[in-house]
């Protein structure tokens, strides 16, 4: 067992202090739009390793290198690379505009009294189809402003609807950037993680979609929003859907949403053949990012694992949290804490992973628990910040069709990320869990051949 070294944690202390700092710096002190998401995340993450690479003199750089291989070389973390990468061609090759004829499919056959709800319904759809809630709330946002427009209802009310569905999907969804790293992170099937989930989110839906039903049947409405809707682009979306539902292999999903994208959206002439290898590659580009967090993490955290800064973060944490439930609590706490630093959720998921994986075994909370409160958790709280991506860009497709909102007139409409909280926190503390933390069965199985070739 490593002795405890505080000391080995400050790379990750130097990571907040600098994301955060030049974040409030640029978004509040110099009044830049989008402040945080100017930052080159990879840069200061680059920063952090160098910080960590100074640490520990006894160890020489070729073996800090070594260490850093091992890490990076992680079997989880080669599958999340390689599946946001896979996530990241099928957005490329299917596109995300489709994804509106939901909304106006449901707007033109339900009662205008209840198009709030609807916006709700079909941003907790788009968003578990597309796997991301920036790219719906970047779709659904202008139909909002058009149902408040044309129906009476208030503008920050149709907005929160969207955020909140779109988190919903974000928490869910297969091909999520944060539902990967979560489920690789920890090792756990993705249609585990999700039935964990769904028992959480689902209440929350529930409960928002009959409040937002309760304030919209008190109101004077008039007015409905029209436009033309194609369902067949839809198609990929649901495979990958119900492909994952059903358990089927995360690649094997992938490929064939990519496949039937391909033959459709070619066969409808929405995309030349010869552009579709380049909006593939565009769509794996997009993944650049994420890719690179991954990567650099995975090497900081091995360095810090190896200097004992993680034995001396498990020892602080068992000291202020006590027991299986309370371990529950302070990993959601510490995934909510690394959101609220960086102001992105998958970014958080990723830091707070070998943290987490470390308290699973500690305190006996199975994979697929750890895993769903690590994508809860970060959802709840990238869901309300005023300055995540997800507000910013509803604020921002607000201004752009003439409409003027702020944060503050959003957040007391946003049912869904405080109702998944209160969820959260009753399966915690009142819904008795039996599944314990689960072995990693391949790893040890490893060992022991190792040991017997050595023999």
């Amino acid at each position: 067992m490593k002795k405890g070294n505080v000391a080995a944690l400050l790379p990750i202390g130097v990571f907040l202090v600098l994301y955060l700092g030049l974040g409030v710096l640029f978004e509040y002190g110099m009044g830049i739009s989008m402040g945080f998401y100017n930052i080159p995340i990879v840069v200061i993450f680059l920063i952090a390793l160098l910080v960590a690479c100074f640490q520990n003199r006894k160890l020489p750089f070729d073996d800090k290198l070594v260490v850093m291989g091992r890490g990076i070389g992680d079997k989880t973390i080669v599958t999340m690379i390689l599946i946001f990468m896979a996530a990241g061609v099928f957005v490329g090759t299917v596109g995300r505009d489709s994804a509106e004829s939901v909304a106006y499919l449901m707007l033109s056959i339900i009662p205008a009294e209840f198009s709030v709800a609807v916006l709700f319904v079909v941003s907790c759809f788009v968003s578990i189809s597309m796997g991301t809630s920036v790219g719906t709330i970047t779709l659904i946002t202008p139909i909002a402003v058009a149902v408040s427009a044309a129906s009476g209802f208030s503008l920050p009310l149709c907005v929160g609807s969207v955020m909140g569905g779109a988190m919903f999907g974000d928490n869910l969804s297969f091909i999520s950037d944060t539902t990967i790293a979560a489920c690789q992170g920890q090792g756990c099937q993705m249609k585990d993680k999700f039935r964990e989930n769904f028992k959480i989110a689902l209440p929350a839906a529930i409960v928002t979609l009959v409040l937002i039903l309760a304030l919209s049947l008190g109101s004077n409405i008039s007015g409905t929003v029209h436009n033309d809707y194609n369902l067949i682009e839809l198609v990929p979306y649901l495979i990958v859907l119900v492909g994952g539902i059903l358990g089927i292999n995360v690649f094997v999903v992938l490929l064939l949403g990519i496949l039937s994208g391909s033959i459709i959206v070619v066969a409808e002439g929405a995309v030349e053949a010869t552009d579709l290898l380049g909006n593939m590659g565009t769509g794996a580009a997009g993944m650049f990012e994420t890719t690179m967090v991954a990567v650099l993490v995975s090497a900081i955290c091995a360095l810090i694992r190896e200097n004992g800064g993680f034995v001396a973060l498990l020892a602080g944490i068992k000291r202020v949290f006590k027991g299986r439930k309370g371990g529950q609590l302070g990993m959601g706490l510490l995934v909510g804490a690394m959101d609220i630093a960086t102001a992105n959720n998958t970014v958080a998921i990723v830091m707070a992973n070998p943290i987490a994986h470390e308290m699973a075994e500690t305190y006996d909370i199975s994979r697929r628990k750890t895993a769903s409160i690590l994508d809860t958790f970060s959802c709840v709280f990238q869901g309300v910040i005023p300055y995540g991506a997800q507000m910013l860009v509803a604020i921002s497709a607000c201004a752009e069709l003439g409409f003027n909102v702020s944060a503050f007139q959003i957040m007391p409409f946003l049912f869904y990320p405080f109702f998944l909280l209160l969820s959260s926190l009753v399966f915690i503390f009142l819904v008795p869990d039996n599944r314990g933390y689960e072995p990693d069965h391949a790893g040890f199985e490893e060992e022991v051949l190792e040991v017997a070739e050595e023999a």
